[in-house]
């Protein structure tokens, strides 16, 4: 059986970024069946219609991770009750042109964290969950990660509290698992 192969990345570009730590932290969990990748969402254009048949470098790449991958994590924070325009920005790079969905029919799981309340990060990973339905993903079901109070939990980039890390390490195994329940891993 293969390695799952799981691109995640951070719905935040900002250096020292609580749900970034979380995708370093997912990648340092992560059993040995199954190979985490970060993909940073920094140098992706605004998404222009007119640029469809143009494809910008860093949107092909950030669509053939996809594609290559059998699961995607996301890591998101708040803003304004949604996700963060650089996400939504990297979604529609990924799944336009109508017919070109990189997203389609992947194995998904979100994870978030916020200094305060999971109030933010919930109400941003329910965005997301809309919009998975629409680019035909599957969503891991049973184990939202919230992760509140995070300057308590991250420091320096890192995840520090050691059951956050648990937690983060059974959601990523769990993952694997759905993605090979949806069919990923069964060729060598």
């Amino acid at each position: 059986m293969k390695k799952i192969k799981v691109l995640a990345f951070a719905g935040s570009l900002r250096k020292d970024s609580y749900n970034r730590a979380l995708i370093n932290t997912a990648k340092e969990v992560s059993p040995e069946n199954m190979e985490v990748e970060i993909f940073d969402l920094a140098g992706i254009p605004l998404y222009n219609q007119d640029d469809e048949l143009q494809v910008p470098e860093r949107v092909k790449l950030f669509r053939q991770k996809i594609s290559e991958a059998d699961a995607i994590l996301i890591a998101t924070p708040e803003y304004n009750r949604s996700i963060p325009g650089v996400l939504k920005n990297a979604i529609d790079w990924a799944s336009r042109p109508s017919g070109r969905n990189s997203f389609n029919d992947k194995a998904v799981a979100t994870i978030g964290a916020t200094g305060g309340s999971i109030v933010g990060t919930s109400a941003a990973q329910l965005h997301l969950r809309q919009i998975f339905s629409f680019l035909n993903m599957h969503p891991l079901e049973g184990l939202p990660l919230y992760v509140s109070g995070a300057e308590e939990k991250i420091r320096s980039g890192r995840v520090v509290d050691e059951e956050t890390r648990e937690r983060i390490r059974a959601l990523v195994e769990a993952l694997g698992k759905w993605a090979v329940r949806l069919g990923a891993g069964q060729q060598g």
